[in-house]
């Protein structure tokens, strides 16, 4: 088995975007997030734009390419707004790519350092899925508001109970998904979850196929899909079809209380996927045993699901970009630290529901 990267977190997450600015204000306004920094031609960088929000331990990164030149124009002519970067945080940046190196990952920058005032930065990026990629981030002694050459910019969010990034899920190419599961077990240490009971979901018209891989630490977790055969279009190939190539289909936030973090993202106008109809009778068991009222969980179409370790309450949002390509999930962990099955087969069948309203089934 090959050993874990000594990955201490993930750093932060940047997202491509045609417009920068209105997606920033949106992730403040509808998602709670603070806007800590900027960079830009204001700051000393023509080229492009880019906000850095935060909220705990997560951060978001929302960038726009203000010049025909920059080739990240070229990235969102193919996948609209999404995310191009998943960062993780290291203490040894050499040491680290030494280990890349060895293990053949294909390297998009080479270690590098960038200062400014507060300190020095180094990175390094290789390339993933598609055309994302993954930097490792080696902080040393900055004191930044974030990396080099950005400045401080501070616009408050509001109180979501966001705190951090559960996971991200990926979706990838048809018969795909073994090379990408071996590619995070090979290069960074990432193991499948044994226990992922959805494995293979499937409804009368459509099917995919997914694994769960993680460290010993579960601070990175990624789930993948792929499309399987089945009579109709399945939703992974929907993402695939209009993102062109495999990409993050969603990020997951941790909250500590997901009826606060639910009621407040409907009430800033955040749509939630409907639960499918009949749900919540078939665990009202589990909704019980998890401490709560249905009649609390119904009207915000919140999930519950469990593991060997505890509970496991999840909701999912509907698209937030015009492409059915990127859309966000809520996460509390009463002590589950896997995937429970049950809400992930539910979550297959909203998805698609929708995609039948939006005649791509």
């Amino acid at each position: 088995m090959t050993h874990p990267l000594p990955i201490r977190r993930i750093h932060h997450v940047e997202m491509i975007a045609g417009n920068a600015r209105l997606t920033s204000f949106f992730c403040r306004k509808a998602l709670g997030l603070d806007l800590v920094a900027y960079r830009g031609p204001e700051t000393g960088h023509p080229g492009s734009c880019s906000y850095a929000l935060a909220k705990g331990d997560l951060r978001l990164v929302i960038t726009s390419p203000l010049t025909h030149e920059d080739p990240r124009v070229v990235f969102l002519a193919l996948h609209g707004d999404s995310i191009k970067d998943i960062a993780f945080e290291v203490e040894d940046l050499d040491g680290v790519c030494e280990i890349l190196e060895s293990r053949s990952a294909t390297f998009v920058q080479r270690p590098r350092s960038i200062s400014d005032t507060h300190g020095t930065v180094r990175l390094a990026s290789i390339k993933a899925f598609g055309d994302t990629v993954h930097t490792f981030v080696a902080r040393g002694g900055y004191d930044g508001p974030f990396l080099p050459g950005f400045e401080v910019r501070k616009r408050p969010g509001y109180d979501s109970g966001i705190f951090n990034l559960d996971h991200f899920t990926v979706n990838v190419e048809g018969r795909q998904l073994d090379r990408w599961v071996e590619y995070y077990a090979d290069i960074l240490g990432l193991h499948p979850e044994e226990k992922w009971a959805g494995k293979e979901v499937h409804s009368d018209r459509t099917a995919l196929h997914s694994q769960v891989v993680t460290s010993p630490d579960h601070k990175v977790r990624i789930s993948l899909n792929e499309p399987a055969a089945a009579s109709r279009r399945s939703q992974v190939q929907e993402f695939l079809d209009y993102h062109l190539t495999a990409g993050v289909q969603h990020l997951a936030l941790s909250t500590l209380d997901i009826v606060k973090t639910v009621t407040a993202m409907k009430d800033s106008g955040l749509e939630f996927l409907p639960v499918p109809e009949g749900y919540y009778d078939r665990v009202a068991d589990q909704v019980k045993s998890c401490g709560f009222e249905r009649g609390v969980l119904e009207p915000l179409n919140i999930l519950v699901d469990h593991d060997d370790r505890g509970c496991l309450l999840q909701a999912w949002t509907r698209p937030v970009t015009d492409r059915p390509t990127l859309f966000l999930e809520v996460i509390e962990r009463r002590g589950a630290v896997t995937f429970g099955g049950t809400s992930f087969k539910v979550l297959f069948e909203a998805i698609e529901h929708e995609q039948a309203r939006r005649g791509n089934l």
